[in-house]
């Protein structure tokens, strides 16, 4: 098969984009038709540690919406592919497979594409199906960078596409009547929030020569906008979160949707004005790049949010007991600190509690774990069908501000330099709320076995963004813009959208 040119595939879907700019079922006169979707990235088999698989995750929840039909799989490894196309065989259900992406573009009867890739895909991959007339449902972190962000909003505008990501916690019952509670004022003013991983994990390992790429593999599709380097770790699949030219580690993986709640209980639309980070990768003697420990301050006013990543455990496995720590009895979820009390919870139940800790009131909406998912899907759907942006649960300039925050603190962390206790505690002292956290982080540390006195963290600097430009200014302002922004490997180069 002939490999189409970026700038002939481009061509194409912009002719598509003006030709079938409205979806499929409007122009065809059938409201009441099925919505069709295909499913990009399905994710790897057997992973070990039992994760990832996003993309079939994705598909129950679709399949679960009224009105959906699955029409198409995609994904680079043959294996994967035919493992899920296989799924849909044995029910008698007829499902196109396509190993590249820009098939399904070709293909007019899809009217939205999911897209569960690695994170550098998702600006590619937004931009691309919004041009040819496609709508997108992106998994988080909305991008692999702040500048990818940017342009993947302004496709959502400029082809008037419906764009959301897959921060399904926007979809919660419960966080917006707590929400509504706390900003009643009857706990006093907003004054911090706290976004919380805690979960714990172990290293991927390494290898001292190169790792062979399995053959059922298209790495070069596989690479796309990403140096197109050899593999040395272990497992390509899953463990792509862990390595700075393909994922955006714990901080952009989890730290993203604790962030994002965050931001919206606090109301805030933009990214902060300035961030820092305090990390590093510990414990792990392994081929992983990202932090597993992080501490990063998103300095919005009056009320900052602080987000804390611990991964470090002397306890590992499923039914290992935790030696994570919790902060004001969470593990998980966000906790939103006032004047008279907090909030504690997540997005299935919570509650409110005074300045002594005694519970004042609860928020629960009894759903099952995996409501809130399906939820967040019906609502992409019925956007689909009613063309009406706001009403997304997540639409694409939510994704990109909390994405932003994530990128920010990971570009603080990588500016960083490992120092000691005394400089970390003379950096920060200013700022109580911030040295709490970093000395219940230190805490937690020594508890497992890592002593920061002996090996110490990195130190980032405060980065300053200009929300309205979308770049960094002042003090390091051109090194972070450099890691804002990264040149792509042709053909698979994310375009400016003007």
């Amino acid at each position: 098969m002939k490999r189409m040119t970026r700038r002939d595939f481009l061509k194409a879907s912009t002719a598509a984009g003006l030709a079938f700019g409205m979806p499929r079922l409007v122009i065809g006169g059938e409201p009441n038709s099925d919505i069709r979707i295909a499913v990009v990235g399905l994710g790897g088999i057997n992973i070990v540690g039992g994760v990832g698989g996003r993309g079939r995750q994705l598909i129950k929840n679709f399949l679960k919406v009224p009105g959906v039909k699955i029409a198409a799989l995609c994904d680079v490894d043959k294996a994967i592919l035919e493992d899920g196309a296989k799924q849909f065989k044995d029910r008698g259900e007829d499902v196109a497979a396509h190993t590249d992406f820009r098939r399904v573009l070709d293909d007019k009867s899809i009217d939205a594409v999911v897209l569960a890739t690695p994170n550098h895909w998702h600006a590619l991959g937004t931009i691309w199906a919004c041009q040819a007339g496609k709508d997108v449902y992106v998994e988080k972190p909305f991008s692999y960078n702040i500048w990818e962000g940017r342009q993947m909003v302004a496709a959502a505008r400029k082809y008037k596409r419906i764009v959301q990501v897959g921060t399904q916690r926007r979809s919660s019952t419960v966080l917006p009547v707590a929400f509504d509670y706390l900003r009643s004022g009857q706990l006093g003013a907003i004054r911090f929030a706290h976004a919380l991983v805690f979960r714990a994990r172990t290293g991927i390992g390494k290898v001292s020569t190169p790792a062979p790429v399995p053959e059922t593999i298209d790495y070069d599709l596989w690479c796309g906008p990403a140096p197109k380097a050899p593999l040395m770790r272990k497992q390509l699949h899953y463990e792509w979160h862990w390595v700075w030219p393909t994922g955006n580690g714990e901080m952009g993986n989890n730290g993203v949707h604790m962030t994002d709640i965050c931001r919206w209980g606090l109301g805030l639309k933009q990214p902060p004005p300035r961030a820092m980070s305090i990390g590093g990768r510990f414990a792990f003697d392994d081929a992983g790049e990202t932090p597993n420990t992080q501490v990063a301050i998103f300095d919005y006013q009056p009320a900052p949010i602080i987000c804390e990543i611990r991964n470090v455990s002397k306890n590992t496995g499923p039914k290992a007991p935790s030696t994570l720590g919790k902060f004001r009895g969470s593990a998980s979820g966000i906790v939103i600190v006032c004047e008279g009390g907090y909030f504690a919870g997540d997005y299935t139940s919570g509650a409110v509690f005074d300045k002594e800790g005694k519970k004042i009131k609860d928020f629960q909406d009894g759903s099952k774990t995996g409501a809130i998912e399906v939820s967040h899907t019906t609502n992409f759907i019925a956007t689909v069908r009613s063309r009406k942006a706001d009403t997304l649960a997540a639409e694409a300039a939510v994704g990109h501000a909390s994405a932003a925050c994530c990128h920010m603190a990971n570009i603080s962390h990588r500016l960083g330099k490992q120092s000691s206790l005394e400089v970390i505690r003379g950096a920060i002292r200013s700022n109580g709320e911030l040295s709490d956290a970093f000395e219940r982080c230190r805490e937690n540390l020594r508890e497992n076995g890592v002593d920061l006195a002996t090996t110490p963290a990195a130190l980032g600097p405060w980065v300053t963004f200009d929300a309205q430009q979308e770049r960094f200014v002042g003090e390091f302002a051109d090194q972070a813009n450099q890691l804002s922004h990264r040149k792509d490997r042709a053909p698979f180069v994310v375009p400016k959208i003007v």
